[in-house]
């Protein structure tokens, strides 16, 4: 299927004779109506967008037709916010690499595409709709129910503008969800946000529990958040507009987008990217404080061939395997990363300016 097609949703109808086209909502409950069960698949290591987006999309489901659904966790939940939703919110998630391809049933990949690198979902799996808001292109050939929508903030919006569509009570605990979902992905400078996202979040509000969204947000944190955060400061280097946080050997993926969150509000740059070594990848996170900078397709083009990348106009993450763990063979990758960013934002390459000099380190460490 063309790409052109994808983002207007493989669920859209044009209308016919006069009348209105059929709500989306409506096209994916109807595609639904003869499964048995169904399997809702996100992205590696879900995020809030993600997450709420199973939810209510379960919810939907269950109350429109009554089917069973299964939602699923691809990798780990380790960011504290996101296990504070799932505990707080008692959100049941099954591991992928649990179910046998037998037991998936329609499959409804949200917050991601097939063949992305994203996910792990098995290759002879297909998904009967892809939900998403990525400008990251998926393979969509054969996919019945597409609802992809760059041009949305969040998925978790395209889902809530479903159940609003649908009429569907939301109770309190996915309103607050699919709250935090969407302002997870939109309330970053300059906001990322459409029409859809501020009016599912107009609707959304009166309904979540505020208690609770604060107990999320305000999540408490281990020792190695910040032991982690100490070492990218001291390894952050400043390049004309972009500054560059290394990171390390991290133990979950998600604290170098933690870590690229915080740099980014550096009054003296427009961007920020960070990298850390998990497992046998090396994990890169993005993030942009100016309109249309196309963080996603710069990260694409810096990562090119040697491993996966995508995002939004001021959010990416890509990850690069490595060949080898050994100091000179991070360094010679954080070099040609390095030298790939600066030639993709017009930057000279030259030698960065410490964030923190050497010269403070070691007197903080004398004081």
């Amino acid at each position: 299927m063309a790409r052109k097609s994808a983002d207007c949703g493989g669920g859209c109808s044009q209308p016919v004779n006069g009348k209105p086209a059929p709500l989306r909502s409506d096209v994916f409950l109807q595609g639904l109506a003869d499964a048995q069960s169904v399997t809702l698949v996100a992205h590696v290591h879900p995020d809030p967008d993600s997450l709420a987006s199973m939810m209510g999309l379960a919810h939907l489901i269950q109350t429109r037709l009554n089917k069973p659904v299964i939602l699923t966790r691809d990798g780990q939940i380790s960011r504290a916010e996101n296990r504070a939703l799932v505990e707080l919110l008692g959100v049941r998630l099954t591991p992928l690499d649990r179910l046998r391809p037998d037991q998936f049933g329609a499959v409804v990949m949200v917050d991601s595409q097939p063949n992305t690198g994203r996910h792990n979902l098995p290759p002879t799996v297909r998904p009967f709709a892809v939900l998403d808001h990525h400008t990251t292109p998926g393979d969509l050939t054969e996919v019945p129910f597409i609802d992809v929508r760059t041009d949305v903030g969040a998925t978790a919006s395209i889902v809530a503008s479903y159940l609003m569509e649908q009429k569907v009570e939301i109770p309190t605990a996915l309103a607050t969800a699919l709250l935090y979902g969407v302002e997870t992905e939109v309330n970053g400078y300059p906001r990322e946000a459409s029409r859809l996202d501020d009016e599912v979040m107009l609707h959304l509000f009166p309904l979540a529990d505020r208690d609770l969204l604060a107990r999320i947000r305000n999540a408490r944190v281990p020792a190695r958040n910040f032991e982690c955060l100490l070492h990218a400061l001291q390894r952050s280097f400043i390049y004309d507009r972009l500054i560059v946080g290394w990171v390390g050997e991290i133990p979950q993926p998600e604290l170098v987008a933690e870590v690229c969150d915080f740099l980014i509000r550096f009054e003296e740059v427009d961007y920020a990217v960070c990298a850390g070594v998990y497992e046998d990848q090396m994990i890169l996170s993005m993030r942009a404080a100016v309109e249309d900078a196309n963080a996603g397709a710069i990260l694409q083009r810096v990562v090119g061939k040697l491993g996966r990348a995508g995002g939004h106009d001021r959010r990416a993450g890509g990850a690069i395997p490595l060949a080898s763990k050994s100091l000179s063979a991070v360094e010679e990758l954080q070099a040609t990363v390095r030298r790939r960013l600066l030639k993709e934002l017009g930057i000279e390459d030259c030698r960065g300016q410490r964030l923190v000099s050497r010269r403070e380190m070691l007197q903080n460490l004398g004081a």
